[in-house]
C-alpha cells in the first residue's frame, strides 16, 4: 500500500542541516573525532539546586496532570520574573505554560492565524519560525537583513513589508542565529511604524534575553512601546537562560483572550508541560540568578576569540554580537575560491569532510552562504576547531 501523506506535510522541507547531522553522526559511528559547532544548547549543566527542585518534585508526587495552562505557582512565577526584571504587568491568566518556547511559538500560530495571512519575519530567523507559519497556512513574508545593517530589520523595510493581510511580525533578541541585539532606539522606532497598523500583532522572542553583553539591558519592545501591549504577545523559556533545554518548558504573556485561545489548541495536542519540569521551572526563575553573571563573561570571552580569529581566514567576514551564543560570519568569497564548493550547503559538506568540524549552514536560517557558528563550547574546543579550520582558508 502506498501511503499519500498530507498536503500540510509537503508545504515544510526538510532543513539543510538534517545532513550535515547524519553525516556527522555516521563519522562518529566510525571513530571520527567531530568537533560540533552547530548546537543550539548551553554547554553548561544545570544548575544544582534547579536540579534538586526536580528531584523534591518527584518526592513530593509531582507526577500528575496540571491544569493545562501551567501550575498556579509557575504561572505566579512567571507573573512576578516579568514584572520583577522586565517591567511588565501580567495575571495568572495572560500566562501560557507550554512544553519549550517552539511550542508557544506554534500555540500562537494555530490560535491567532488564518489561511492567506502574512507573518513578517527578518532574516536571519530562527529555522522553525517560517515552517511552522506555513503550518498554520500562513504566508511567511521574509525581510532580508545583511551585515551592513547589523542583521536588524529597519523601520522602512518593516513599512514596505505590512500589507493588508498582515497579521504577525516577529522579532528575536538576542537573535538566533546572528546573536544581534535590538536597541531601545530600533525598537522605538520599529514600534512608531507599528502604532500605524493596529491589525498587526507582534510575537518578541525572548528566550536568550539573559544572555547578552550589550552596552545596553536588555529591552522588550513593550518597555519602549507600551502602547503596543494589548497585541503584544512575549515568547520565552527556561531553556537558554538556565541550561534547561531537556526539561522543555517554554511560556508565552499576552491577552487573556489570546492565551485562553492557545490553551485551548495546547489542549488537543499536549496538555500541560511535564509537571516535574514545572516545579525545577519555579526554582529557576524564584531562585538567585548569580550563576548567569559568570555564564555570560564565559560566553563573551568566546565569543571575542571566535570574531577576531574567524576574521583571520581567508574570504570571512564576521561582525560583532551582543548575545545568545552565535555568530554568522558571512563565507561568500571563501565559498568562491574553493573548488567543487558552490553554496554553504557544500560548504558544510566540504567542512566536515576536510576538517571534521561541523557548522550549520545559513541557507537553513534564510540568508545564503553564511554560517552560523555556536560557542556553546569551552574555549579549548573553539581553539582545536580554529586550528583545523585555518589550513582550509588561507592565502
Amino acid at each position: 500500500m502506498s501511503i499519500q501523506v498530507s498536503k500540510r506535510v509537503d508545504k515544510i522541507k526538510p532543513s539543510p542541516t538534517l545532513a550535515i547531522s547524519a553525516k556527522s553522526a555516521q563519522l562518529k559511528a566510525q571513530g571520527v573525532e567531530i568537533i560540533s559547532l552547530a548546537a543550539g544548547e548551553p554547554d553548561f549543566d544545570t544548575p544544582q539546586f534547579i536540579k534538586e527542585a526536580g528531584i523534591k518534585a518527584l518526592q513530593d508526587g509531582y507526577t500528575r496532570y496540571t491544569d493545562v495552562a501551567g501550575l498556579p505557582q509557575l504561572r505566579e512565577a512567571i507573573c512576578h520574573k516579568l514584572q520583577r526584571e522586565n517591567k511588565l504587568t501580567y495575571t495568572s491568566d495572560e500566562i501560557l505554560v507550554s512544553c519549550g518556547g517552539k511550542h508557544s511559538f506554534y500555540n500562537l500560530t494555530q490560535a491567532l492565524l488564518d489561511e492567506g495571512d502574512e507573518v513578517i519575519i527578518p532574516a536571519p530567523y530562527w529555522v522553525s519560525y517560517p515552517d511552522i507559519c506555513l503550518l498554520a497556512d500562513a504566508h511567511p513574508v521574509i525581510v532580508n537583513t545583511t551585515i551592513a545593517n547589523g542583521f536588524k530589520i529597519t523601520p522602512e523595510q518593516l513599512d514596505a513589508a505590512i500589507t493588508p493581510k498582515t497579521k504577525l511580525v516577529v522579532l528575536n533578541s538576542p537573535s538566533n542565529p546572528t546573536g544581534v541585539v535590538y536597541s531601545q532606539t530600533e525598537l522605538r522606532n520599529l514600534g512608531t511604524v507599528l502604532a500605524k497598523h493596529p491589525q498587526v500583532m507582534i510575537a518578541t522572542d525572548d528566550i536568550y534575553e539573559k544572555i547578552i553583553w550589550s552596552e545596553e539591558p536588555f529591552t522588550n519592545i513593550l518597555n519602549v512601546c507600551p502602547d503596543l501591549t494589548d497585541r503584544t504577545i512575549v515568547l520565552n523559556g527556561v531553556s537558554k537562560s538556565y541550561a534547561m533545554t531537556g526539561w522543555r518548558i517554554g511560556y508565552a504573556a499576552g491577552s487573556a483572550t489570546l492565551i485562553k485561545a492557545m490553551k485551548k489548541i495546547q489542549s488537543q495536542s499536549t496538555s500541560n508541560a511535564a509537571a516535574v519540569s514545572q516545579m525545577a521551572a519555579v526554582a529557576a526563575l524564584n531562585g538567585d540568578q548569580a550563576f548567569l553573571t559568570q555564564w555570560c563573561a564565559a560566553f563573551k570571552q568566546r565569543h571575542d576569540y571566535l570574531v577576531e580569529a574567524l576574521n583571520t581566514l581567508l574570504g570571512v567576514h564576521c561582525y560583532r554580537g551582543s548575545g545568545a551564543f552565535y555568530l554568522f560570519p558571512d563565507f561568500s568569497e571563501a565559498i568562491t575560491s574553493l573548488p567543487g564548493v558552490n553554496n554553504d550547503v557544500e560548504l558544510a559538506d566540504f567542512l566536515l569532510d576536510k576538517c571534521q568540524v561541523a557548522l550549520v549552514p545559513g541557507s537553513a536560517f534564510g540568508t545564503d552562504n553564511h554560517m552560523r557558528v555556536s560557542f556553546a563550547t569551552s574555549l579549548e574546543v573553539l581553539q582545536q576547531a580554529m586550528e583545523r579550520l585555518t589550513p582550509i582558508f588561507k592565502t
